[in-house]
């Protein structure tokens, strides 16, 4: 029996190689850990789980959210802290693109901006911490020496925040889309955002989390008043959910700095309602409370100021007050929690070891 002429056996393998090729190239292929900083953008929220687009609707999607700022890959670290995040956010609305970066494009006009928040010095001294009038874990009043510190103004803002995930190539908050907030929302404060998160802003921003205390005295003054503007609730001070109720409204958060008759002793603004707000600290008792709860101890971390948000289903009660106090795991992420950052007013001497 004769064999198959030379040509034809050829032929066969070059249509066998080709048809392989075209497999290997259909086949989606296990994604580069370094591409487009994937490693920390959590790529698979647009490309999937096989690490590419499986359908034409995919590829579009992310097509829009390459070509508005999801960060190249970086041949350096990234710029971190104080006045590295300050320039960086003046960079990619000012000057341009930098090496590594690709230049987000903010559709919306910003009364704050993205740089870092503006911050309110507040002075050394005692206040009175605590109440004795409602829940347990509130008391007992006591008093508080603090060294003067900075707080921000305002609540951080989801274009501060975008600002920072931008420069870092961090994954952003559950509520953005292609790594925008959403529309009319370029002032709100921040949301989805774990204890974590909180933390690493403010270092990228040159600051820290207010502790429990800086926080309490920031929204209350000396004077131990209830809410930030004195001691009776008023629906027009504060983002609440009472406020929503009253106006048959489903509740959201404001712009920041929204209600200005609702600033605190020192002018700061949103300590109460609009988002819960990440503190430093653990949630410990008051000195003084005797009161025993398996919560207690380095295990939540503690939020202030209450939200929008009605939170009459955990029984916590009314939580504008400025002694309030929420308690959550620090991983926990939802729309109704915030930060803003805080700053001591002399750097600190860096202990040995």
């Amino acid at each position: 029996m004769r064999g198959r002429p030379w040509w034809l056996a050829a032929g066969l393998a070059l249509l066998l190689l080709s048809a392989a090729a075209l497999f290997a190239a259909a086949v989606p292929q296990a994604p580069d850990p370094n591409h487009h900083g994937q490693a920390l953008l959590g790529c698979e929220d647009c490309h999937g789980a096989a690490g590419l687009p499986a359908l034409e609707q995919e590829r579009s999607q992310c097509r829009s959210c390459h070509s508005e700022g999801i960060p190249a890959a970086r041949k350096g670290p990234p710029a971190t802290g104080g006045q590295a995040g300050a320039r960086a956010a003046r960079t990619f609305v000012q000057e341009g693109k930098q090496p590594g970066m690709v230049v987000p494009m903010y559709y919306e006009e910003s009364r704050f901006g993205p740089e870092p928040g503006e911050m309110v010095h507040i002075p050394a001294g005692e206040f009175i911490m605590g109440s004795d009038n409602r829940l347990s874990d509130e008391g007992p009043a006591h008093r508080v020496y603090l060294d003067d510190y900075y707080i921000d103004k305002y609540e951080v803002t989801n274009l501060q925040y975008l600002a920072f995930i931008e420069d870092t190539g961090r994954r952003a908050p559950r509520h953005f889309r292609n790594r925008r907030y959403p529309p009319g929302k370029v002032d709100h404060p921040v949301t989805f955002v774990s204890w974590f998160d909180a933390r690493d802003y403010c270092r990228w921003a040159g600051k820290r989390l207010p502790t429990e205390q800086e926080w309490e005295k920031a929204a209350r003054g000396s004077d131990g008043r209830v809410f930030p503007w004195g001691d009776r609730f008023g629906i027009d001070r504060a983002n609440t959910p009472v406020r929503w109720e009253v106006l048959g409204q489903r509740g959201d958060t404001t712009p920041v700095g929204a209600f200005p008759a609702g600033a605190s002793p020192y002018g700061v603004h949103d300590m109460s309602g609009n988002v819960w707000e990440w503190t430093s600290s653990w949630y410990l008792p008051h000195p003084g409370n005797t009161r025993k709860s398996e919560n207690f101890g380095h295990i939540y971390k503690v939020l202030k100021g209450g939200s929008w948000w009605d939170c009459s289903f955990y029984r916590c009660g009314i939580s504008a007050p400025t002694f309030n106090r929420s308690f959550f795991n620090p991983r926990v992420k939802n729309a109704s929690f915030g930060f803003r950052c805080a700053r001591d007013a002399t750097p600190r001497v860096q202990e040995e070891g």
